[in-house]
């Protein structure tokens, strides 16, 4: 009788692995990233110093001092760069204008979220989530074939001179802002 108890609660838990796996691989399809890990596409170093090189080219030829962050499409920094005489206060304002344009799967930039986070809007005050977004221009999501590699985030100008900045990278890189 122990026996059978044994090899009835192996049989169970092995039962509960093969369910609990593939459930997992079917529900892992979300907004774009692919439909398992190993199928996400993130961007690379490499192309992070792309992005950079040309937005301090496009920086430069505005005389604006900017601070550039690239980030993977789970919001962490990749690369950053700090151009001389940046302002300092803009340097975790460009890292979180990139977090903000991949945290919601890069449905929208960080200038896409100033109506909605207004009073009244139905987003008021999801800026202060996640460690604080960035509800105006400078953040954008970085698309490559089609899927979401990452976001870049500029701050350091006006917003349009973010903007420029920032969309210099991304076509440098031969990448959009949209899916």
């Amino acid at each position: 009788m122990r026996f059978l108890t044994t090899v009835l609660h192996a049989t169970l838990s092995l039962l509960t692995i093969t369910a609990t796996a593939t459930a997992a691989l079917t529900m892992n399809t979300t907004n774009g990233l692919g439909s398992t890990p190993a199928q996400r596409s993130v961007i690379s170093a490499s192309q992070a110093q792309t992005i950079i090189s040309a937005a301090i080219t496009n920086a430069t030829s505005l005389q604006v001092p900017e601070n550039i962050a690239v980030v993977d499409p789970s919001g962490l920094l990749v690369a950053f760069h700090r151009m001389d005489n940046a302002f300092l206060g803009s340097i975790d304002i460009s890292q979180k204008k990139a977090r903000t344009a991949v945290l919601f799967n890069g449905l929208y930039s960080s200038a896409d979220l100033y109506a909605a986070v207004q009073p009244g809007a139905p987003l008021y005050d999801v800026q202060n989530t996640n460690g604080g977004l960035i509800a105006f221009g400078g953040g954008v999501p970085i698309y490559l074939e089609g899927r979401l590699i990452g976001g870049v985030g500029v701050s350091g100008g006006s917003v349009e001179q973010d903007l420029s900045v920032a969309n210099a990278g991304v076509e440098a890189l031969g990448a959009n802002t949209k899916a």
